[in-house]
């Protein structure tokens, strides 16, 4: 790996880190970062989810006093959620470079999307647990939606979080911080169960890899400082911009090239 590949991904890295550790999104600045690095689409979605994942398990560890005890649910959602993930990721290494490489556009445009109306999902998950959706006991009805999510995590997964915890709101009640921290605790195992499978299935780019998960760290911690200062509206508005542009470069690259 060249330096300047090395200086990209670092400050791709650090700039993802600074992006979670602030409003969320880290994807949308490293997955396109690994690209431009010249790592193949399917082999950089994959290094990306192996670079961003310690800080998914650092906010777990971060969070665990506020899980709540596993009861029945819980354990089902994680089962399924695990299960997903290892299909989601086995379903991302076998598809076509090419056939994933159009599917690039869509998937930063939907991250994008996610991201943009994270709020009002948010939202809307509030009105109908407040309106008493969540009162349903039935255990196949709270661990559907898990399944498609799953998948999507193993598979993809940027802006998977937003309708976690959407979801989580609705299906398990409670106050803010515990549906957060069990949110934190899904998006942790669902990529940590696709990382596992990467690893194994040897589809890791270990430098680039490294470089964006050190650039990560070092922009998470930093990250925490910058919150005091940054407005958050700032930052989202220029993630927002960076995915929808990145969204139609792919586009013009990959459909119309």
């Amino acid at each position: 790996m060249q330096i300047e590949t090395a200086g990209l991904l670092l400050g791709a890295g650090l700039l993802g880190g600074v992006v979670t550790a602030l409003v969320g999104g880290a994807s949308l600045i490293t997955f396109p970062a690994l690209l431009a690095a010249g790592l193949p689409p399917v082999l950089a979605n994959a290094s990306n989810t192996v670079a961003l994942t310690p800080a998914n398990f650092a906010a777990i560890v971060a969070d665990r006093r506020l899980l709540p005890r596993p009861d029945r649910t819980l354990i089902g959602i994680v089962a399924v959620s695990v299960a997903a993930s290892v299909a989601g990721a086995l379903l991302l290494l076998a598809t076509p470079e090419k056939a994933f490489t159009t599917l690039v556009p869509m998937l930063i445009g939907l991250a994008t999307l996610l991201f943009a109306f994270a709020d009002r999902i948010r939202a809307a998950a509030t009105r109908r647990r407040r309106a008493g959706a969540a009162a349903r006991s039935n255990l196949a009805m709270h661990l559907a939606p898990f399944v498609p999510l799953g998948l999507y995590g193993g598979y993809f997964g940027a802006g998977m979080s937003v309708v976690l915890l959407a979801i989580l709101s609705i299906a398990r009640p409670g106050e803010f911080r515990t549906v957060n921290a069990l949110k934190n605790l899904l998006s942790g195992v669902t990529s940590g169960t696709a990382v596992v499978v990467f690893l194994l299935q040897g589809a890791v780019a270990w430098p680039e890899t490294l470089a964006l998960m050190a650039g990560g760290l070092l922009g998470g911690y930093g990250g925490g400082h910058l919150a005091r200062i940054l407005p958050r509206d700032w930052v989202r508005a220029i993630v927002i911009l960076a995915g929808t542009v990145l969204t139609i470069v792919y586009a013009w690259r990959y459909w119309a090239g």
